[in-house]
């Protein structure tokens, strides 16, 4: 389906020059001379590069119909990750390349929203936070609390974050799954 560029939204995805991606953002521009033009930063699924596109306001952009499914994760093995589609109750496995860098914040039970392009899933997004347990931290050192200390905390995936001294194995910390960092206790 073809629409006009002015008509453009942010997460929808297109076809551009041969290649398909997600718009992630759209600014409109207005120049003092000539026509407005529709500056879109796409991120392409086939290279997974983000680079902008420059659109004429009156030019025609092919959408693809997407589908976008909330799938809760339940393992993972050699063969991929799985999750199960809380409708159907089906098992989809999906490639841990296309998992890359949000495997440190999956946890079992958890839920995600999977895109999916004609029946291929291309994207998966995670909630902004999430609530992972600390398994294993050192001991914080009496007396230093210049300049907020941190210290490092193994979590239950086994990502490693820098935390408050206070915190012990067994607390639950809230994450932020944008830039992994501690956002407080659960």
């Amino acid at each position: 389906m073809a629409i006009v560029a002015t008509n453009l939204k942010k997460g929808q995805c297109i076809k551009y020059e041969g290649e398909t991606g997600l718009v992630l953002n759209l600014d409109h521009r207005t120049p003092g001379k000539g026509n407005a033009l529709i500056a879109a930063t796409i991120r392409s699924f086939q290279s997974g590069k983000t680079k902008t596109i420059r659109f004429a306001s009156s030019e025609k952009v092919d959408v693809i119909d997407t589908d976008r499914q909330k799938l809760e994760f339940s393992y993972n093995d050699p063969s991929g990750y799985h999750f199960m589609d809380l409708t159907t109750y089906e098992t989809i496995t999906l490639d841990s390349g296309l998992l890359e860098g949000s495997t440190e914040y999956l946890k079992e039970g958890q839920s995600v929203e999977v895109l999916f392009i004609e029946g291929e899933a291309v994207t998966i997004d995670l909630p902004a936070t999430v609530e992972l347990e600390v398994t294993d931290s050192s001991e914080g050192i009496k007396g230093d609390t210049a300049n907020n200390p941190t210290k490092p905390a193994v979590l239950q995936t086994g990502k490693i974050v820098q935390v408050p001294l206070f915190v012990k194995p067994g607390d639950v910390l809230k994450i932020n799954t944008q830039d992994g960092s501690y956002l407080g206790r659960a």
